[in-house]
């Protein structure tokens, strides 16, 4: 009513709390679209146990749009060994239970009970990478595409820009929803017959019954995934058609220069009275680019942001910190200075037709694609002039790091080490074994230690004493017991000691989710072995951390196990029951 509205066009419901910031995917959407002249609201974490909560806001004029929130809600909720979490991140208090198991199928449902006639799209990472019939992890099963559990009336997949405005001024142009069918990035429910030139997936019927069909639907998927060559996809739901239109194209840099200028408050709404974790993470954090070239098997970016970077110009960029230099709680040091991969800020394809044509899964793997334009001058270029801005004291990077990708970067190497790191430098080898790094679509071994020799030398240049923190994984397809005493070996003669080990956990749309429902790689055929049972997840993780006392017992059993005694002299010789590790800093924890 103080801006004058009595009619809100589009209302946005979130399983997230609500902080106006860039870096959370609902408010960015909303700010965006009311830069284009729209009336927007959000309903944030609503009480879904009614309608009411649903219904605070009134009827929108267009839609609802309806997000699980930055997670999945079962992951959110969830640990590997599927035991409950005490805490959510993106809750006042940290506090556990703001939002329901599957949340965007629940939202959905209080929804239609309150407004039957107002359409309902849903989006976010939960909507996105469920949007085909699916291996869910938590029911150990293939659930169908999540549009028609939600019964919703479109979805949204990826980046949600150009499909949420296109959507939003044709419905306010008069066109009817049902026609709506030909908006790139969205996917709806048909029926009769598939679309010409749509690629036929095997049926969410077939997906269930045949592990080969899944694994040859995700392969399917996954060489459509190009924006500027993609063809639709269709998915037959019993008499129902789900059908997929190509990704919509990545933002131009004016594009996305445009959505980091709108006035983010940077805040969280005055109605919370708790601070935020994930909030406190990230309020004074830039992002830079989106996209990964990686193609990480494990990573759901491709699916999701594509792997395509879009790269925001260093206009953008410090503008954007000197805004927040002039913030009240701004302290001088900006947390990080990145994307989903920090060093692919300003990278390209450089292929004739920009990549349209492509089908790789990874542009890194096996090996660095020949069109891949990585040349580090605007990264470097970047960090300098960050530094630079009056008010900035310290300029952290603590996105990830593509180590590899670093030995054709040498600018941006030496910007790092020299002002960026802190000590400690976080990077994600996941595994040294090749056999286990292949199917990860990650560098192996010996990339990995040329970095940790180049990352050695230049700090001893530099007089600088630094450390690596490597993330590393246990239980990922293809990963034996076998494979994790060689990892485990590989630390102890590196000298190096992690307390927090990430257990792989299958989440929708990811390349290793699918070998792990189906024991195949889909790209090869070929069969992979899988850790299933939760003794042989608990002891692969406990040869990571070889060094604590308390793990001593599972670590000789993981060696009795897998026929390896003779590791226990080099591995445990050193440990005392009680004594406590000193030679080399700790790993932390990832991020929410």
């Amino acid at each position: 009513m103080k801006r004058g509205w009595h009619e809100l066009d589009v209302v946005f419901v979130t399983g997230d709390a609500y902080i106006d910031h860039p870096a959370f995917g609902v408010p960015l959407l909303a700010r965006w679209l009311e830069s284009r002249g729209f009336r927007v609201g959000i309903i944030a974490q609503p009480d879904w146990r009614s309608r009411e909560p649903f219904m605070a806001l009134g009827r929108p004029r267009l839609f609802f749009a309806v997000s699980a929130g930055a997670m999945d809600s079962m992951v959110a909720h969830y640990t590997p060994l599927k035991k409950l979490r005490h805490d959510d991140a993106y809750t006042p208090g940290g506090r556990h239970g703001a939002r329901p198991n599957r949340a965007t199928i629940v939202y959905t449902s209080r929804l239609k009970e309150a407004f039957k006639d107002v359409p309902v799209v849903v989006g976010g990472i939960e909507a996105s990478l469920r949007r085909f019939a699916h291996y869910d992890y938590w029911e150990d099963k293939v659930r169908r595409s999540i549009l028609f559990d939600a019964k919703a009336d479109l979805l949204v997949f990826g980046m949600g820009e150009r499909p949420i405005l296109e959507l939003a001024e044709r419905l306010s142009g008069g066109e009817p929803l049902a026609q709506l069918t030909d908006i790139p990035g969205t996917a709806y429910a048909a029926r009769g017959d598939v679309p010409s030139g749509a690629v036929v997936l095997p049926s969410c019927e077939e997906v269930m019954a045949d592990p080969r069909r899944y694994a040859e639907a995700f392969r399917l998927v996954t060489q459509e995934m190009n924006p500027g060559g993609g063809k639709t996809l269709a998915q037959r739901h019993g008499d129902r058609l789900l059908v997929c239109n190509p990704p919509a194209a990545p933002l131009s840099e004016a594009e996305i220069d445009a959505v980091y200028a709108l006035p983010f408050a940077r805040a969280l709404h005055p109605s919370y009275k708790e601070p935020i974790p994930a909030y406190d993470q990230i309020k004074s954090s830039i992002t830079t680019h989106r996209g990964c070239f990686g193609g990480c098997a494990f990573c759901a970016i491709t699916h999701h942001q594509g792997k395509f970077i879009q790269s925001r110009s260093e206009r953008s960029v410090t503008e954007e910190i000197g805004r927040m230099v002039k913030m009240p709680w701004f302290r001088g040091s900006v947390s990080d200075v990145g994307g989903p991969t920090a060093n692919m800020y300003g990278l390209r394809c450089g292929s004739p037709d920009a990549g349209n044509s492509c089908r790789r899964e990874s542009c890194l793997f096996p090996s660095v694609c020949r069109h891949l334009v990585t040349h580090d001058r605007r990264a470097a270029t970047l960090l300098r002039r960050v530094r630079a801005i009056p008010g900035v004291r310290h300029v952290a990077v603590s996105s990830g790091i593509r180590y590899d990708l670093l030995e054709r970067q040498p600018a941006y190497f030496g910007e790092l080490l020299a002002h960026h790191v802190g000590g400690l430098l976080k990077v994600a080898p996941e595994h040294t074994v090749d056999v286990v790094t292949d199917l990860m679509r990650k560098p192996g071994k010996e990339a990995f230690e040329r970095f940790l020799a180049r990352f050695r030398d230049e700090s001893m240049r530099l007089g600088r004493k630094q450390y690596v923190i490597p993330y590393l994984m246990s239980g990922h397809p293809g990963c034996t017991l076998d494979h994790m005493v060689e990892l485990a070996l590989f630390l102890k003669r590196h000298n190096m000691r992690v307390d927090q080990v990430q257990d792989f956990t299958p989440t929708p749309g990811t390349l290793a989710t699918c070998m792990y429902h189906t024991g195949i790689d889909p790209f090869s055929g070929r069969k992979v072995s899988v850790a299933r049972s939760d003794r042989e997840k608990r002891l692969q993780k406990a040869l990571l951390l070889w060094h604590q006392p308390e793990e001593r017992c599972n670590v000789l059993e993981a060696l009795r196990v897998c026929g390896r005694e003779e590791a226990a002299a080099e591995l445990l010789g050193e440990v005392r029951r009680g004594e406590k590790s000193r030679s080399a800093p700790r790993g932390g924890k990832r991020r929410p």
